[in-house]
């Protein structure tokens, strides 16, 4: 259902460089990049769905939103510590560490979040059992 999602960006080089190297260790990467605005498009292929970063059409200063959020889905726990370090290694800031949210069994909710370093928020999860 869900294509790409979009976020703005102040600091597109800095943004690129972050998102190249966070994104890079799920195994995306760059699938697009337009000259207006700086669009670039990442994703693992254009059949599923990517992030997008972008300065604003309207020309005003990016601010993330309140409450919105991008969640990735991994596939082991280990995925969710490794890219949550990643994310804050690269300049990125702590919104709750790693853990289990909820009870312990087969459908734990095991996250972390973060913010990039232009305050976009990001979760990193996986449910399941550990």
């Amino acid at each position: 259902m869900i294509g790409y999602v979009t976020l703005g960006t102040n600091d597109l080089d800095k943004a690129r460089s972050y998102y190249d190297a966070l994104l890079g260790e799920l195994g995306a990467k760059r699938l697009m990049e337009m000259e207006e605005n700086g669009f670039t498009l990442y994703g693992v292929d254009m059949a599923t769905p990517s992030i997008a970063i972008t300065q604003p059409f309207n020309g005003e200063t990016a601010q993330p939103g309140n409450g919105n959020m991008i969640a990735l889905q991994m596939q082991e726990r280990a995925q969710v510590d490794n890219l949550y370090n990643k994310g804050l290694e690269l300049g990125g800031s702590d919104e709750g560490a790693p853990g289990v949210r909820g009870d312990e069994g087969p459908m734990a909710f095991y996250a972390a979040y973060f913010r990039d370093p232009e305050g976009n928020k990001l979760c990193a999860f996986r449910l399941g059992p550990a």
